[in-house]
């Protein structure tokens, strides 16, 4: 099965300015580096702590934002350095799911506007025809189409969300980028959503980028994950090899956070590592391994030397010295010194 998505090396650096004549004097990294690769049909999972750069990258491949360096490759088309009116033709094939149904609806259209604004801008369907469409969005994501001339402050957070996914899928997108969908509804309702994202990927073949925090949430609907740290990806696996045997300390330091469900592994004794200090600014990230300053197992090495992003186990990635073998003999002798 080929790649749909390909990202390399991507880079998202904003400009900092000061002074009286607004000279830039630094910029924030908030993506520094990042690749990776989805496969037609997979939820790549995109996890990491506030602040880590996770939304600024989900942007950046759909080019929300015009990228500072790298590559972006979707559906066999190269769209890094194309301009946004070339990019226009190439919409429908990737869309967005927002983190923030009552932000990203427009309070003062109807339901059946917001879904059919795409086929307004993409498709020169008829009133009927656009009609039709929408009523057929709304039975795929669960949503009652005689609600259809409603507006959104009428509906739950749930509900408000669906009307978000039916607008992404309205056009018959390949692509869909979930940013943090379920992070602004209740614990009740979030299981719903990403079952309903699950049965759409099934019945239509998407394939998914799906950004957020929560690692249970991740592991339950998510083929593989990568976890990133101030502006880099650390670590890249398949879903049960990462969750089982994380390679990288931050990854290990996040999911022994994770509370255990099954009262039959309850029993069993995880050490909890709780990490020092708080994440460097993205504006002056440290030199070295990015995670050095909070790392356990930091050496002089680490200050020194950013480690390399490489396949430790065939399909799983990481970025740590600990697992260089040509400079894991070395960081053992710091570290005993």
């Amino acid at each position: 099965m080929k790649p749909l998505v390909e990202v390399r090396d991507l880079k998202m650096h904003f400009p900092i300015y000061a002074g009286l004549l607004r000279r830039q004097v630094g910029a924030v990294k908030a993506v520094d580096g990042v690749s990776f690769s989805i496969l037609e049909g997979e939820t790549l999972g995109l996890v990491g702590e506030s602040g880590c750069g996770k939304s600024t990258c989900g942007r950046a491949v759909l080019r929300l934002y015009d990228i500072t360096d790298g590559e972006i490759v979707i559906d066999g088309r190269a769209i890094g350095s194309e301009d946004q009116m070339s990019l226009r033709r190439i919409r429908p094939t990737m869309q967005m799911v927002f983190q923030d149904p009552q932000a990203s609806l427009n309070p003062r259209m109807t339901v059946g506007s917001i879904i059919g604004e795409p086929l307004d801008e993409h498709s020169g369907m008829s009133r009927a025809d656009k009609q039709a469409r929408v009523e057929v969005l709304m039975d795929q994501v669960g949503l009652n189409r005689a609600f259809i001339n409603r507006y959104p402050h009428e509906f739950s957070g749930g509900q408000r969300q669906r009307i978000g996914i039916a607008r992404a899928l309205a056009l018959k997108p390949k692509f869909i980028v979930c940013d943090e969908p379920i992070a602004a509804l209740d614990v009740s309702i979030q299981a719903q959503v990403v079952n309903l994202l699950e049965e759409l990927q099934d019945e239509l073949g998407l394939t998914y980028l799906f950004i957020s925090h929560d690692l249970s949430m991740v592991r339950h609907i998510a083929d593989r994950v990568a976890v990133m740290y101030l502006g880099k990806v650390v670590e890249l696996a398949p879903r049960d090899p990462l969750y089982e045997a994380p390679l990288h300390p931050y990854t290990q330091a996040l999911l022994s956070a994770v509370p255990e469900p099954d009262p039959a592994q309850a029993g069993r004794k995880r050490e909890r590592i709780v990490l020092q200090g708080d994440v460097p600014s993205p504006a002056n990230p440290p030199e070295g391994c990015n995670f050095r300053t909070r790392c356990p197992r930091a050496t002089d090495l680490c200050r020194r030397i950013d480690p390399a992003f490489r396949e430790v186990t065939p399909g799983h990635w990481a970025a740590c010295h600990l697992h260089d073998p040509e400079l894991a003999d070395q960081m053992a002798a710091e570290g005993a010194a």
